[in-house]
């Protein structure tokens, strides 16, 4: 079995006699026998290329279960953390071992060299690492990676006082990445605010300052903003002016927003008044909702059972 952090994609690979791949996408409710050939994907290309790519032996008959807590396409990292988890569970099945930086990129390469989507590392990074990290990308897609260790005390307060909210409908990350790639090239000064937010995030929540910690929150979600007007979209927006009424201190529209996908809020002090937040945010939008959230001190794991 293989999990990742939240949002937590376990993943269970079991022998079985028959097919010699059978899918089970819980979340989906479908069960199938991956039978098409290379470089051919039929229902889930993510997971059906995560098989190309580990290059299974000949005489394995397996039946792989895949599930993830958060919904598809909410912004989370979801493609990430299940393909983080089945790589590093049919990982197990080939002589060696990969470690958790390989099994992020090649993560990354599925959904980039395989797929051709536009895709970053850091949901990689994380999902297959854990705890919290800064992340430096000197040169896509290499990056270097600084866990970041904070006192209990903080990390329950962070864990306390941070909401994620789905608005309701799931995006496609790549398809709002083409548009943004399109209109910018890596010098443009508009990506300068967006590149200091992550230092400012990091100083803020070493220093415990979670006045500090929303604003650079706030800062990107205003960086995204000027890059495109499709990363913030309308449901976005609300939430974000709801979240103002309540006297949060931060939110972060989460990925590429575009039309669907969720946003991460920072209440204030009083638990009251962002428990107020949550509830109107819940009557305005029907179908939004609150996905729990905890901070995961490891990323991917591996066991038998």
């Amino acid at each position: 079995m293989a999990g990742g952090p939240i949002p937590g994609s376990p993943v269970r690979v079991r022998p079985l006699d028959g097919p010699r791949i059978t899918i089970h996408a819980e979340n989906y409710g479908e069960r199938y026998s991956m039978e098409a050939p290379r470089g051919q994907y039929s229902k889930h290309p993510l997971l059906e290329a995560a098989f190309d790519a580990m290059s299974l032996p000949d005489d394995v008959a397996i039946e792989v279960s895949i599930y993830c807590e958060a919904p598809a396409g909410c912004s989370t990292g979801t493609s990430a953390a299940v393909s983080v988890a089945l790589i590093g569970a049919l990982d197990c099945l080939t002589p060696g071992r990969q470690s958790l930086q390989e099994i992020a990129q090649i993560a990354q390469q599925i959904e980039t060299e395989r797929l051709g989507q536009q895709c970053g590392i850091q949901d990689q990074l994380a999902s297959a690492l854990g705890g919290i990290n800064f992340i430096a990308m000197d040169a896509y897609p290499h990056a270097t990676v600084h866990p970041i260790t904070l006192p209990p005390e903080t990390a329950w307060e962070l864990e306390a006082r941070l909401s994620l909210i789905y608005v309701g409908d799931s995006h496609s990350s790549s398809a709002v990445h083409e548009k943004v790639i399109a209109s910018l090239s890596p010098e443009d000064s508009r990506l300068t605010p967006l590149r200091r937010t992550a230092a400012a995030s990091r100083d803020a929540l070493l220093a415990a300052d979670w006045a500090g910690f929303g604003r650079a929150m706030v800062d990107n979600t205003e960086a995204q903003r000027g890059l495109h007007p499709d990363l913030i979209g309308p449901a976005h927006q609300r939430i974000i002016e709801i979240a103002r009424e309540h006297g949060a201190l931060g939110w972060k529209v989460n990925g590429a927003g575009g039309d669907g996908g969720s946003v991460t809020l920072l209440g204030g002090a009083h638990r009251g008044a962002h428990r107020s937040l949550l509830r109107t945010i819940a009557a305005e939008n029907p179908r939004s909702q609150v996905i729990p959230i905890r901070l995961s001190p490891t990323g991917l794991r591996r066991w038998q059972s």
